[in-house]
């Protein structure tokens, strides 16, 4: 059985990573305090001398009471999130929807060939005076030759 020095120093091997983090991280310290912040005007405002009935039913229908709880949980979700190392994947996840949403475009069967003419207009100007024709004849049965 491993001595309590061993374990406290064990624990304490444990914690200081989270503890170096949390001193050095401005954006976690905000989280943290705005989470008190936003629990503490929860509590003054619930428990200014009132029982759990009206509490409860106060909690259940107060709308800003409501978005100051929703606050809390945001900020201390992100507080922890951020002590724990976890990275936010907000802007690869917004260029993959952008990137989704213009492949859906470009290759619409609907829209799809208007949708590449614009951009093909906007990116390479416009091609009024380029038109494709067909390696085939067009059934006229005549072709003119330049001279």
């Amino acid at each position: 059985m491993p001595k309590t020095t061993d374990r406290v120093s064990d624990a304490a091997d444990t914690v200081k990573p989270y503890v170096q983090r949390a001193l050095k991280d401005d954006e976690l310290r905000d989280s943290v305090k705005s989470a008190f912040e936003a629990a503490r005007d929860v509590y003054n405002e619930l428990f200014a001398g009132r029982g759990m009935v009206p509490i409860a039913t106060r909690v259940a229908t107060d709308k800003d009471i409501q978005d100051n709880l929703k606050s809390a949980v945001d900020d201390l979700r992100n507080a922890a999130d951020r002590l724990r190392g976890k990275d936010d994947h907000g802007g690869r996840n917004m260029f993959l929807l952008l990137v989704g949403i213009a492949i859906g475009a470009l290759f619409n069967p609907v829209t799809g060939p208007a949708t590449r003419k614009w951009v093909s207009d906007k990116v390479f100007g416009s091609s009024d005076d380029f038109t494709y024709q067909s390696s085939g004849n067009s059934g006229s049965g005549s072709t003119s030759t330049p001279s």
